[in-house]
């Protein structure tokens, strides 16, 4: 099953191959809130999708098929409660870090920032499949890049603290596309990737039971037409069910969290006017205009 988020945040059943959404909304209590604050729905959904599965389908089946360009998809997360996201995952990306693109950070005292490891992204910095990346201007001003990461993301649906690895993967509600927009430069990884509209995510969530393995995925991403990231989720360092296994010995998961698992290599700058098109095999794709903040559209 693939579910989007569409217009005032309705909730839809999408059908990839016929480019159609079906509403189905009103098969999850409470469901249809247009605040999107109001997410204790959201959350019900990722916990309780085995049960809510046949009236989802029965919904899906009932309703009319609307065509999706006749809608617009927002994020399909809602106010996460956390954006955990991986450093360092892929061993292509650590060497074109270490050697290209950020030698002065990572080399001496700071080289602590080529190990794996987590660290949080703001739930505001999230953007949808229709949204525009908004560029800073001040950081353009200040000279620093700001690069795109592309990265299989996932959203956890049964919660929990120390999860065993071996049972991590019964954890995830399903698999999205991610993209991990970057300030480069000194200062905390946290606040450098958290500015708004710095997490897109979509174009839509495939239910972890259409995921036979998440380590068999391809991800490419262009700029314009200049392929810059073209690999397979078999290149981890730490594969997905040791990401979330590691994660909750740090911090308790809860349903709706938003995992990022690392950016692979070719990372690289954008600028205004750009289009930033990422696929993953699978789960979709998405094609965003990047500008920056306060430039008309």
């Amino acid at each position: 099953m693939k579910l989007a988020l569409f217009d005032d945040h309705r909730l839809g059943a999408v059908d990839p191959a016929a480019a159609t959404v079906r509403d189905v909304t009103e098969a999850v209590p409470g469901a249809g809130d247009p605040d999107p604050l109001g997410a204790g729905w959201w959350v019900r959904l990722c916990r309780d999708l085995p049960t809510l599965r046949p009236a989802l389908s029965a919904a899906g089946r009932a309703a009319e098929p609307r065509p999706l360009t006749a809608v617009k998809l927002r994020a399909p997360v809602l106010n996460p409660g956390k954006i955990i996201a991986c450093a360092s995952n892929y061993a292509a990306h650590v060497a074109e870090m270490r050697d290209a693109v950020a030698p002065e950070q990572t080399s001496g005292t700071g080289a602590w920032l080529l190990d794996f490891d987590v660290f949080l992204k703001a739930p505001s910095s999230v953007a949808g499949p229709a949204d525009t990346v908004l560029l800073p201007r001040a950081t353009l001003d200040a000279g620093r890049e700001i690069h795109h990461e592309s990265e299989l993301s996932l959203v956890i649906g049964r919660g929990g603290r120390d999860i065993a690895e071996e049972d991590a993967l019964g954890h995830v509600f399903g698999y999205l596309v991610g993209l991990d927009i970057t300030e480069r430069g000194q200062g905390d990884r946290s606040r450098r990737k958290s500015h708004d509209t710095f997490t897109p995510l979509g174009p839509w969530i495939t239910t972890a039971d259409e995921v036979a393995d998440p380590q068999r995925l391809e991800i490419e991403l262009r700029v314009g037409d200049d392929v810059r990231q073209r690999v397979t989720t078999a290149d981890m360092v730490t594969p997905v069910a040791r990401i979330i296994a590691y994660a909750s010995t740090i911090m308790t998961l809860e349903p709706g969290d938003v995992i990022m698992t690392g950016a692979p290599p070719g990372v690289g700058p954008i600028g205004p006017g750009d289009t930033v098109r990422v696929e993953i095999g699978g789960l979709g794709e998405m094609k965003l205009p990047v500008r920056v903040t306060g430039d008309p559209i």
